[in-house]
């Protein structure tokens, strides 16, 4: 190999290396100069709060990082996530297992219809989540008599826990949300599912060619990404302890957001779902942050994230060309 060769090789592997592992790069600076800068910020109990806080983004996101890798887009996630929690919180009276199993039933058949349109009659899955969207939150105005209605979970259901209990000092969704991501990057590292991802997302037709299951592997992904937003909307019903009705408007946007942040293209064919959840991180740690200077507008938040946001997309697109 020449000298020219190698070091294009080296280019190449550096360039992937940012372009994965980046996002976590950049949490571990801000975390450090957050807690160089506030007392508070590297407590305990504030980054106990951060993790709980981020557990429902996450669980979204990480559904949404396998469609991605497929190739799609998933825009119904925010809807179906507060359809979902007002749905516990209504199935609840009927006992702790209703109140799980009714949502994401519920979520997991708008999934597979969504799955069915993508996968089979071949439609934009845009258009298809974008009607996904509208048909879970005009569902969930119905329920709810246009948002004038909403539906308490019993004070003694054991379904609160789901959402409010600890395990050794550690709340119950970060470690749903551990469990889920040891699962994710299983499946998908792992696994002929997760490797059929990939092989779609980087050609379908060419997928199609080596004779995999492509329409099965689309119609599963939706499946799986409609189900784990609702069991996000369920944990978010059980830590509230109630269905609130106007949660979730522009969350897809803010899990595209810590998927495309955390390396995954959004052509599809590479990702991680480690880098999705140092993306989820990374977003709420720059919240925190802003919060802990204080005398900002909330809204400087959703301005930085877009920042950062635009930024990474850029990155990785000369990376891309750099590992080409």
């Amino acid at each position: 190999m020449s000298a020219a060769q190698d070091t294009a090789a080296r280019s190449g592997r550096l360039a992937g290396l940012v372009q994965r592992h980046g996002a976590l790069g950049v949490l571990v600076l801000l975390l450090v100069v957050g807690g160089l800068a506030f007392d508070t910020f590297l407590t305990a109990y504030n980054l106990g709060n951060l993790a709980v806080q981020a557990s429902f983004l996450a669980v979204i996101a990480l559904g949404m990082t396998m469609v991605i890798v497929s190739g799609g887009i998933d825009l119904s996630v925010g809807s179906v996530y507060a359809l979902s929690g007002v749905l516990a919180a209504y199935a609840s009276r009927w006992g702790p297992l209703a109140a799980l199993l009714v949502p994401l039933a519920v979520a997991a058949a708008i999934g597979l219809a969504q799955g069915l349109l993508v996968g089979r009659a071949k439609l934009a899955p845009f258009i298809v989540t974008l009607g996904g969207l509208l048909f879970a939150r005009g569902l969930l105005q119905f329920i709810t008599t246009e948002g004038s209605e909403t539906y308490l979970v019993p004070r003694e259901s054991a379904f609160l826990q789901l959402g409010q209990g600890t395990v050794l000092g550690v709340g119950m969704p970060v470690l749903i949300v551990v469990v889920l991501y040891l699962l994710g990057g299983t499946v998908l590292q792992r696994t002929r599912f997760g490797m059929r991802l990939f092989a779609i997302g980087g050609g379908e037709d060419a997928a199609n060619l080596m004779g995999l299951s492509v329409t099965s592997t689309k119609v599963g992904v939706y499946v799986l990404s409609a189900t784990l937003a609702g069991l996000a909307g369920t944990m978010n019903a059980a830590q509230l302890g109630s269905g609130v009705t106007v949660i979730g408007v522009g969350l897809e946007l803010n899990a595209i957001a810590a998927v495309v942040i955390g390396g995954t293209l959004l052509t599809g064919g590479s990702g991680s779902v480690s880098g999705t959840l140092a993306g989820v991180a990374l977003l709420f740690v720059i919240q925190d942050l802003i919060n802990q200077v204080g005398g900002f507008n909330s809204n400087l938040q959703a301005v930085v994230s877009g920042a950062v946001l635009v930024t990474v997309v850029v990155l990785q697109t000369l990376l891309s060309r750099t590992r080409r």
